[in-house]
């Protein structure tokens, strides 16, 4: 007889991801076209067609839903970061985490998906809600980060300020340089990955040379 019992609690599985994926996507849509304030879960649940008991055994309210995607994406950095070798200097363990994550989002880009990721952080910037929990969740972010730096490095969390203070470099390098990129005319993964690394470029620079107002100046 055919043991069936794995092959259904993968199924089990993949619907429910599924139904996740629905409930974010349903959910953004809705935030853009009415916003955040008028959108009501009810709302989210019935362009879905699940009910409000499905839609609570993912999501603790609109605000986790609508914060989904960005806690993905530092879930899948810190993945990333965890897996480097250990023989990596943790600045360049931070930058190739990026570069993995970046390379992979790249890969899995579908049409559409940087307008709605600017239009997301838009929403985000301009919900007070939702700018103090992104700011919470940012900063709950950066302590994993700085623990894992930590116990990459052998040093012992909250005594050691160095993979705070590296952590903390490396989000500003990030945020200048998604600001940038949400500025500019052109939004595709490819592209802030480039200036991304420009980024860094500058901040080297910044760090151990001589700069002006109106130039940065290379050795």
């Amino acid at each position: 007889m055919r043991d069936t019992a794995g092959t259904t609690t993968g199924l089990r599985e993949r619907k429910k991801e599924r139904t996740r994926e629905a409930l974010v996507d349903a959910a953004q849509e809705l935030f853009l076209r009415k916003g955040y304030d008028a959108t009501t879960i009810d709302e989210i649940v019935a362009a879905v067609e699940v009910s409000r008991r499905t839609f609570f055994r993912y999501f603790a309210g609109k605000e986790e839903v609508a914060l989904a995607r960005a806690m993905e994406f530092e879930a899948l950095f810190l993945d990333a970061l965890t897996s480097r070798p250990a023989d990596e200097a943790p600045l360049t363990a931070l930058r190739r985490a990026g570069t993995e994550v970046f390379a992979r989002v790249a890969g899995e880009e579908r049409d559409g998906a940087g307008r709605e990721f600017l239009h997301m952080r838009r929403l985000i910037e301009d919900t007070p809600v939702l700018l103090a929990a992104s700011l919470r969740n940012m900063i709950e972010s950066e302590r994993r980060m700085a623990e894992e730096i930590a116990r990459r490095e052998g040093l012992t969390p909250g005594t050691d300020r160095r993979p705070a203070l590296l952590v903390t470099l490396y989000h500003s390098v990030m945020r200048v340089a998604m600001d940038e990129w949400i500025e500019g005319e052109v939004l595709e993964v490819a592209g802030l990955a480039r200036l991304i690394d420009d980024t860094w470029d500058d901040m080297g620079v910044l760090l151990t040379g001589r700069w002006t107002a109106g130039e940065i100046r290379r050795s």
